[in-house]
């Protein structure tokens, strides 16, 4: 049964934010630095206690505000075990399960190739798929550990294998698209669908796209959750 996460834009990045709340406590995943306050204006007015924050991957376009959320709230901080996100509480393996609520689960899968430590969080029917699968696309593979071969399998073993009504929350979008489903990014993804694996990383390695913006900036500062060192 589907239960719909609540989701929050940042403009600059496109980097979708989400909070997933159930009997009074909640789990955000990817929060970004400047709208700190924001997410925890939402928690507020909701009557909802911050529990956990995930982190899906080692963001490059963006800083994030766990570490500053951890010390204002006292949630535990979650991450891919893969990321170098040393101050994390849990650093998170393929089929670990997150806890909050009274019985809420937040099935764990490891996707890597967009990173090599990417992770999707699997909860109520709902998937949130980082940067390893957007809305008719994918997350490049050319910068930080990340393989196009990786991702390909990551995608179409892993997350293809999932229901076709699971409902697809991406980290980004830059189309004003807000969710999908997998049945629908099966048949019809521009990048993956009906594409063979070396068809796919021919692609990929020939996207050519430029460097993200706050790259250098962003890396080291999010492998201390945002914090400074």
């Amino acid at each position: 049964m589907h239960s719909l996460p609540i989701q929050l834009f940042d403009p600059e990045s496109s980097t979708y934010t989400y909070i997933l709340a159930a009997d009074g406590e909640a789990a955000l995943i990817d929060p970004v630095d400047q709208h700190c306050e924001r997410d925890l204006a939402h928690l507020e007015r909701l009557g909802l206690r911050l529990a956990c924050i995930l982190e899906t991957h080692n963001h490059a376009d963006h800083v994030t505000s766990a570490g500053r959320l951890c010390q204002l709230t006292g949630a535990r901080t979650a991450a891919p075990s893969g990321c170098g996100i040393a101050p994390a509480d849990v650093q998170l393996n393929h089929g670990d399960t997150l806890r909050f609520g009274r019985d809420e689960e937040i099935q764990v899968i490891h996707t890597p190739g967009h990173t090599a430590g990417s992770m999707c969080y699997l909860w109520r029917g709902n998937l949130f798929s980082g940067d390893t699968l957007l809305i008719d696309g994918c997350g490049r593979t050319d910068f930080q550990s990340g393989s196009a071969e990786a991702l390909y399998r990551s995608v179409t073993e892993r997350l293809f294998s999932l229901p076709d009504e699971t409902l697809l929350w991406p980290a980004h979008d830059y189309k004003s698209r807000s969710v999908s489903t997998i049945g629908w990014e099966k048949r019809h993804n521009s990048r993956l669908s009906g594409r063979s694996l070396d068809d796919f990383v021919e692609l990929m390695n020939n996207l050519k796209l430029p460097p993200p913006r706050l790259m250098d900036v962003a890396v080291p500062a999010n492998r201390n959750l945002g914090l400074p060192h």
